[in-house]
């Protein structure tokens, strides 16, 4: 079916343009020269030299994406820094920075919103209304001054940051998944990918741009085995508590030319309140999207909500600075695709095939686990990665993170 309605289609050209938040923190046509932040760049000033970034140690053989920048000062990076620093992220997608457990939330606050010095607002929104009836309000927790940057993780957690007491549970395939692994499963060391996705609202909010996560304190390690379960015999090792990172773009530049033909031209309705939506509905076992069962919720048993903030997104999102383009795209929030105008009107259609277009992204080798220390940083951008949690954690594995994403002031660039 779905190379059929592939077919169909016919083919877009693409005009890079550049989104104008960025270059304010960016020289964007110096970078555009020199994409590597490592080399000569003249966005960074004269006499002081490029921040030194190494690419991370990984097992992933295909990921072709993160570096380690050592230790910085971030509330103290100048203009010049800061713009190698984000040349990174936009080159490199994820960038780990060291020995940040001091950090404040005020500081990674202010971090995260020099990449889109416009906005304010986190990333899901302030509606705690909204939130509280959603499947986000298991697992983040507002620090009472700075409610941008959220409390996340595993265990109790007392007097932190204006928190008086709070019980974090870490994000859980048993509860989510149609088929979560037995206890006798985990016991031997086996767990799944939580939920592939990206950091966004999706209803009246722009996605972020980046995401910075912050770990206080990590647990005591030891390895796991992410199963997939999906018949296909695919498994990965993994640290415990893991967050899993995938490109969009190597998933897009994967693809047939048929199917990046109907990709450019296909965009994403998203579900109004997408997350109160979604929240009865049970994932796939490899954590790539709902099942189709009929368990979403009724339009008229949503909050209320206004047609013209329903979101509708390109499933191809471009790169402001390399012009790579990414599938990119929150396959949970999905309520339809629309091909050339024309809405498919099948939600269970609809995840057949970005399942297709989307499951050989996830494969081993392409998927980057990060291996947590106290104090890591990572910055990632949040418009050209997928990502899950991992893990499946017991009560003494104590996991402390913070993590601060902003609505954006624009749209995310797509093909045109």
């Amino acid at each position: 079916m779905m190379h059929s309605r592939i077919h169909s289609c016919l083919a877009v050209s693409s005009v890079l343009t550049v989104p104008s938040s960025w270059a304010k923190d960016i020289d964007v046509t110096a970078l555009a020269t020199a994409p590597d932040p490592g080399r000569d760049n003249p966005a960074r000033g004269i006499g002081r030299p490029p921040l030194a970034f190494a690419p991370l140690r990984t097992t992933a053989s295909e990921a072709d994406f993160g570096v380690d920048a050592g230790t910085l000062d971030l509330p103290s990076l100048t203009d010049d820094a800061f713009a190698d620093l984000a040349a990174a992220v936009l080159t490199h997608q994820v960038v780990v920075v060291r020995r940040q457990e001091k950090l404040s939330p005020k500081a990674q606050f202010e971090l995260t919103r020099r990449f889109d010095p416009l906005v304010r607002t986190y990333g899901h929104g302030n509606r705690t209304d909204i939130l509280q009836q959603s499947v986000l309000v298991r697992d983040l927790v507002s620090i009472p001054e700075w409610p941008q940057v959220k409390l996340l993780g595993n265990g109790r957690v007392r007097d932190h940051e204006g928190i008086a007491d709070a019980e974090l549970r870490h994000p859980s395939h048993r509860g989510a998944h149609a088929r979560p692994l037995t206890p006798d499963d985990e016991a031997r060391g086996l767990t799944h990918f939580y939920r592939w996705h990206i950091d966004a609202a999706l209803y009246e909010l722009h996605p972020p741009k980046v995401t910075t996560l912050l770990a206080i304190k990590v647990p005591e390690p030891r390895t796991q085995t992410i199963v997939y379960d999906d018949g296909t015999g695919d498994a990965l090792d993994a640290p415990l508590g893991t967050t899993a990172f995938v490109s969009g773009y190597q998933a897009y530049e994967s693809l047939s030319p048929a199917e990046k033909d109907w990709a450019l031209r296909t965009k994403a309705r998203y579900a109004p309140h997408p997350y109160v939506w979604m929240k009865n509905a049970r994932a796939r076992s490899n954590g790539l999207g709902l099942l189709s069962e009929g368990r979403e919720l009724a339009r008229n048993d949503l909050p209320p909500f206004d047609e013209e903030k329903i979101t509708t997104l390109p499933l191809v999102w471009v790169n402001p600075m390399t012009g790579r383009r990414a599938l990119q795209l929150h396959s949970y929030a999905v309520e339809d695709l629309i091909v050339d105008g024309a809405p498919i009107g099948d939600l269970a259609t609809c995840r057949h095939i970005l399942y297709a277009l989307m499951r050989p992204a996830i494969a081993p080798s392409r998927v980057y686990t990060h291996p947590w220390q106290d104090g890591d940083l990572v910055i990632f951008n949040n418009r050209g990665l997928w990502h899950s949690v991992v893990g499946s954690l017991g009560p003494s594995d104590l996991r402390i993170y913070h993590q601060c994403n902003l609505a954006s002031s624009e749209p995310p660039l797509g093909p045109s």
